[in-house]
């Protein structure tokens, strides 16, 4: 009988793919771990060097000496920039992890020894497979690196009961962010949030004092922002001032009506050939063309949202209004658990020419109060972690008003939003002192609908706005119909054709 009978050809994918990438690495591969209980995918490790008894050595590019012992519980986090600054000797960050969660998860757990690394200090994912050594808990962006990530080398698993046994109310935790995890997760719950790295409006005082302009405020519409943006779009002297710069990639994937691009169809795990997108509905069109009118501005060509402070424009402080994230801001602030030690000179000179100011991301309409969908953080316990009780109870205490309160205070969203959480924030942050930060918790994120019997893979969406609008000068709804009908078909069938599901 064949080793595959039974299993899902998206099981069958993701496998060949992984044996595939692992064989690449050299060696044999004796064993194959226990799979997500809700996914096709089947996780297959190496034995990993063992320096000592208990303890196995993970190598890596770097060629610095890593290793995890049996008796520790192993905290792997990535795709969140803070984490990686603040390296040392051994190009090991642990900064931004000790201060705001690490110290207090050793005070909670003094019984529990805790071993430590971040993406790619001097560790990487496929170091990690290749030594058969499995995180025990996973701090990661479940938006894109559940599929890209997590599922294909099978460290996910439903975690709801272990959610359940545990006590954590997932319903007093921010309902986008929860959805989120659940709409990457085939039908079931892989990870628990944590935090979220909010989208703000920036706008630079100095700007809108110069040319006498109100600042926009809390539950500006777009069609408000819009007009503030063709004004400040302007030539003083020799001087050209920007006015608005939005993410079209992240306004398209995380934007404000919930909308998700894939068709529900009969399966959590389709085939790719079934994976049916719509970005060609009238909600899609009308959000799109949103966005549009302020591309078209004259001379307020996108470029990049860090062009708020100091981007691609040629000096700094010279646009007037960017959403961007939380971390930026703590970073513009000069906070320095938020900028890289080598870039703090720089950092402090680009400050010179800003005013930070910060609102609410501008809303579709009057009234309402949905903003993006989160950009979330998330805890995972993986499948083959050997300490899965200890890790649990690190998750809960993570979401405790106690941590989530310790969060807010260190510039970061809390996904528990009580009057202690939001009252905490910044407060361990001394540079946002000067700055009105009631923006963090206005509002609703917007809740991603109608995921059900879909299966989420990292579709290029920035050819509808970076490709086809900017550089093929397409209107909004053709750039719309051939991302959908082209782009995106084309696009999975060359990952599939690569082994790959995302």
């Amino acid at each position: 009988m064949s080793d595959n009978q039974g299993m899902s050809r998206r099981g069958f994918v993701r496998n060949s793919a992984l044996l595939g990438g692992l064989a690449a690495f050299g060696g044999a591969l004796p064993g194959t771990a226990a799979a997500a209980t809700t996914s096709s995918t089947s996780a297959v490790p190496r034995a990993g060097t063992r320096s000592a008894a208990g303890t196995v050595d993970i190598p890596n590019k770097y060629g610095k000496p890593f290793s995890v012992a049996d008796d520790e519980l192993f905290i792997f986090a990535a795709n969140f920039k803070p984490l990686e600054y603040g390296a040392n000797a051994d190009r090991q960050a642990s900064r931004y992890f000790d201060t705001v969660l690490g110290d207090a998860i050793r005070a909670r757990f003094p019984g529990v020894k805790i071993k430590y690394a971040t993406w790619d200090f001097p560790i990487r994912y496929e170091d990690i497979a290749r030594a058969g050594r499995v995180p025990d808990l996973i701090i990661e962006d479940p938006r894109l690196r559940i599929d890209r990530d997590l599922e294909p080398l099978g460290w996910v698993q439903d975690m709801t009961p272990l959610v359940q046994q545990a006590g954590i109310d997932l319903t007093a935790l921010n309902v986008g962010s929860v959805e989120q995890v659940k709409s990457r997760s085939d039908g079931g719950l892989y990870g628990v949030p944590l935090f979220i790295d909010e989208s703000l409006l920036f706008y630079n005082k100095l700007i809108f004092d110069r040319f006498g302009v109100r600042y926009p405020a809390l539950g500006s519409t777009y069609d408000d922002v819009y007009k503030v943006a063709q004004r400040l779009t302007r030539q003083d002297g020799i001087d050209h001032y920007k006015g608005y710069m939005q993410h079209p990639d992240n306004y398209l994937a995380m934007n404000q009506l919930g909308l998700y691009p894939f068709v529900p169809g009969s399966s959590e795990q389709p085939a790719p050939e079934d994976v049916k997108v719509n970005l060609t509905s009238a909600e899609w069109k009308a959000v799109a063309n949103n966005l549009y009118r302020f591309l078209m501005i004259p001379r307020n060509n996108f470029t990049t949202v860090d062009d708020f402070f100091k981007g691609d424009m040629s000096f700094p402080g010279h646009l007037a209004m960017a959403v961007n994230n939380l971390s930026k801001l703590n970073a513009y602030a000069l906070s320095p658990l938020y900028v890289e030690d080598d870039d703090a000179e720089e950092y402090a000179e680009w400050a010179k020419s800003v005013k930070i100011g910060v609102t609410s991301m501008p809303v579709l309409q009057r009234g309402s109060k949905a903003i993006y969908q989160p950009d979330t953080r998330a805890a995972f316990v993986p499948p083959q972690s050997a300490h899965k009780e200890q890790a649990l109870d690190i998750v809960k205490y993570l979401v405790s008003e106690e941590m989530q309160t310790r969060i807010s205070s260190y510039g970061m969203k809390a996904v528990l939003k009580t009057d202690a959480v939001v009252n905490a924030f910044g407060s361990a942050i001394p540079q946002l002192k000067a700055i009105d930060t009631s923006a963090v918790y206005w509002g609703e994120n917007a809740v991603v609908k109608n995921y059900q019997n879909t299966e989420y893979w990292d579709i290029p969406l920035y050819k509808v706005f970076r490709q086809h609008v900017l550089k093929d000068g397409m209107d909004v709804d053709s750039s719309l119909l051939v991302t959908e009908q082209q782009d995106i078909p084309n696009y999975i069938k060359a990952q599939a054709a690569a082994g790959l599901t995302w």
